[in-house]
């Protein structure tokens, strides 16, 4: 007999009736899907779903609250005057300025009378079926954080996104597609970049996978021209038998297992993505819903016509970034909140409504869950003589469809607009909701990670009631 090193994982493996194979076998229970099947499988809720997808519309940069969603009139009767009586104002960039009222008119609308500034007329008409948060508070007033927070849950890298949660817990119902895709806005990504969507400390196969709204779906997904499908099938076949033998002998290494899968995934892919976002078989009328082919709507409106299409395909989650790069480019108004919030407001307010309207009357807007929201607001002080700088306090967020209670309206700010004062919600309430509405308790959703059982929502969290139906 020929006397060899074992390697860890060898050792694990023939311990398996001791000590030390039973913890790791504890450790890893739960944690990926079984040998010889897929990460991405469907797998049942903890409790009967409300929703089965959900599309997230970040608008990276940090909207303005109190120029959309949360009027202040006190800001029109104090005009220029200094803020007082909210203790030391943290600001981000300096140059803090007096109170600035919005150059917008705000007016009710719905049944419910919920009042929406005139930057978003086309999303006024749909507010009977919107609940509406005005206490959201986060941690940082800084974008990386702030984003990362919104996205993973914690303010630092490397912890799994929102959609790598979803799709851990749930799998998705159609395995020729990625379950988590992610638009960017053209114009460049958010602060952060990948990790904002990125596995974290979960198997590859969690990620997202970004998508283009022109041309190829995914850079490199076609084959070179040489490479028929016949050949390619018998290419893959040959690597997959090769990798399952290594996986035989390494059943527990499960970013082999995730690689495995992404070959397959890819070769499928090359017929489904492309079809999946194809608008041109769309009619006229449902592209010009969505403000495809005008201006300045065209990007956004083809992102969520795209996002539409592949949530009924079986996609778990959809993440669209609007705004990109720095400043102008995103919802970041440090100055000239006009100029800012005025070309992304109109870029989003049009495909936002149209994306509602077509799930309405798909009969998927209750299997839908929409999330409008950025990662933090913005002061009720001048910057740099018109703009406003960051503000993590208090801001607004607002979801819609996959069982949310239409015409809501959930705490308060403050008389300026600055801070959170009535029925505060955190960050990880709204992960704690998203995750209730899509059949998932976020307190069992854990995933083993040095030594801790891990949640998206960390130690707290709360299911927002209020809105939920």
């Amino acid at each position: 007999m020929t006397n060899r090193f074992l390697s860890r994982r060898e050792l694990l493996n023939r311990a398996g009736g001791g000590i030390a194979g039973l913890a790791f076998a504890d450790l890893m229970r739960g944690a990926t899907a079984a040998p010889g099947t897929s990460l991405l499988a469907v797998r049942a809720p903890h409790f009967p779903a409300k929703a089965k997808a959900v599309i997230s519309i970040f608008c990276y940069g940090g909207v303005s609250h109190v120029d959309t969603f949360d009027p202040k009139p006190e800001l029109l009767k104090r005009q220029g005057e200094a803020m007082t009586g909210k203790g030391d104002v943290v600001v981000s960039q300096g140059h803090p300025g007096g109170l600035m009222p919005s150059p917008w008119k705000f007016s009710k609308h719905g049944q419910s009378g919920m009042d929406v500034s005139e930057l978003f007329p086309h999303v006024a008409k749909k507010v009977d079926e919107i609940a509406l948060i005005r206490s959201m508070r986060s941690i940082s007033n800084d974008h990386a954080p702030a984003l990362f927070q919104m996205n993973t849950g914690f303010i630092q890298g490397g912890y799994p996104s929102m959609g790598s949660w979803i799709t851990y817990g749930l799998g998705t119902e159609n395995q020729n597609l990625p379950a988590f895709v992610v638009f960017s806005d053209p114009r460049g990504g958010p602060i952060g970049g990948a990790p904002n969507w990125g596995n974290g400390f979960m198997p590859a196969a969690y990620q997202g996978t970004p998508f283009r709204s022109t041309g190829d779906p995914i850079v490199d997904l076609k084959p070179p021209k040489e490479m028929t499908p016949e050949r390619q099938r018998r290419w893959l076949d040959l690597l997959a038998q090769y990798n399952q033998q290594h996986l035989a002998k390494n059943p527990h290494d499960y970013e082999l297992s995730a690689r495995i899968q992404s070959y397959e995934l890819a070769f499928q892919m090359q017929t489904e993505a492309t079809d999946a976002v194809d608008l041109k078989k769309e009619t006229a009328a449902t592209r010009a819903l969505y403000g495809v082919g005008e201006e300045p709507t065209d990007h956004v409106g083809r992102q969520a016509l795209m996002a539409r299409r592949l949530v009924e395909r079986g996609v778990r989650f959809v993440q669209i970034f609007s705004g990109g790069g720095n400043f102008t480019e995103s919802w970041d108004a440090h100055w000239d909140l006009e100029l800012n919030h005025g070309m992304h407001c109109a870029e989003t307010d049009k495909p936002i409504a149209g994306l509602m309207t077509d799930l309405k009357s798909r009969g998927l807007l209750d299997s839908t869950l929409i999330i409008w929201h950025g990662e933090f607001g913005r002061m009720p002080i001048s910057q740099k003589m018109n703009g406003r700088d960051h503000n993590p306090y208090g801001f607004s967020v607002w979801m819609a469809g996959g069982g949310i209670k239409g015409g809501t309206v959930v705490g308060s700010t403050d008389e300026y607009g600055y801070a959170a004062v009535e029925n505060k919600k955190t960050v990880n309430d709204l992960h704690a909701t998203v995750l209730h509405q899509l059949g998932l308790n976020h307190e069992k959703l854990t995933f083993p990670y040095n030594g801790r059982n891990i949640r998206l929502t960390d130690v707290s969290g709360e299911v927002i009631r209020e809105v939920v139906a």
